[in-house]
């Protein structure tokens, strides 16, 4: 390789390098997601003793490939409240026990994501099986996690529960599915406050005001209208929900040549 050749490689890795840098830094400076206050509410269980599959992500957007790879058994669905119209999707909480005599010894914790909703059922009262009705801070929970908190007879248990930042394994997941004029991404893997709020997309490599921004459609999905085309990666730009709110920019997130049904993970995240 020439001199030239290898001065234009060095060039290409330097830009490469500060621009994660700057994003790094840029990211450092916002305030991170904090654990809340804790809260009074009830707890139950339902689904697959595994507490795996489809069962326990449908209302968000998670398949089954999804909870198994990403949440495993660490999962509930939320009550009305907490699922927030799919706001709530991605979120962590941390549940404890308390106040039963079927609380496992020393009410231990466990840190599940809201990963579906627990519909209401008005036709019972909600202190006698309608245990998700409004206002209701409920979680319903994978068998596994439940078991943690309680013997199985209980039933139902109050809890308390606070949220916690997300501990994620790498960067967002982009599940992406659509045609050649309508994206819808599946957004997951999120750390942090675990949700998001506002997103965009762009062309790798064009201006900042080329940002389409998408719309939310349900639970963890976005949808944009526009011809994008997959010769080139696509970089998405995201905001939390939850406050203090934070943007991060993921240069990576889908790389060029993209098919619809594939999911992609990018290298940055809400830390």
């Amino acid at each position: 390789m020439s001199s030239m050749a290898r001065s234009m490689v060095t060039l290409v890795i330097m830009a490469a390098a500060a621009r994660v840098a700057n994003a790094y830094y840029s990211q450092k400076q916002q305030p991170s997601f904090q654990t809340s206050d804790w809260h009074d509410g009830s707890a139950t269980f339902y689904g697959d003793s595994s507490g795996l599959g489809a069962d326990f992500g449908g209302a968000c957007g998670y398949c089954a490939n999804d909870i198994v790879s990403l949440y495993s058994t660490n999962t509930a669905a939320l009550s009305t409240p907490l699922f927030a119209d799919g706001n709530g999707c991605g979120q962590c909480y941390e549940l404890r026990c308390v106040k039963s005599p079927w609380c496992n010894p020393g009410s231990p914790s466990v840190v599940v994501t809201g990963t579906n909703l627990c519909p209401p059922n008005w036709y019972l009262p909600s202190d006698n099986g309608g245990w998700c009705n409004p206002p209701r801070q409920h979680f319903d929970m994978a068998p596994p996690s439940f078991l943690k908190l309680a013997q199985r007879v209980a039933g139902i248990i109050p809890v308390q529960f606070r949220r916690v930042p997300c501990q994620r394994s790498g960067g967002v997941r982009f599940c992406v599915q659509g045609n050649s004029y309508w994206l819808l991404v599946y957004v997951m893997n999120v750390a942090g406050s675990g949700d998001v709020s506002d997103l965009a997309v762009k062309r790798y490599g064009e201006s900042e005001d080329s940002y389409v921004p998408a719309s939310h459609n349900w639970g963890i999905t976005y949808q944009v209208f526009a011809a994008l085309g997959n010769a080139k990666g696509l970089v998405v730009k995201m905001s939390s929900y939850s406050d203090p709110q934070q943007t991060i920019v993921v240069e990576d997130a889908i790389p060029a040549y993209w098919t619809t049904g594939l999911c992609y993970q990018g290298s940055n995240n809400f830390y």
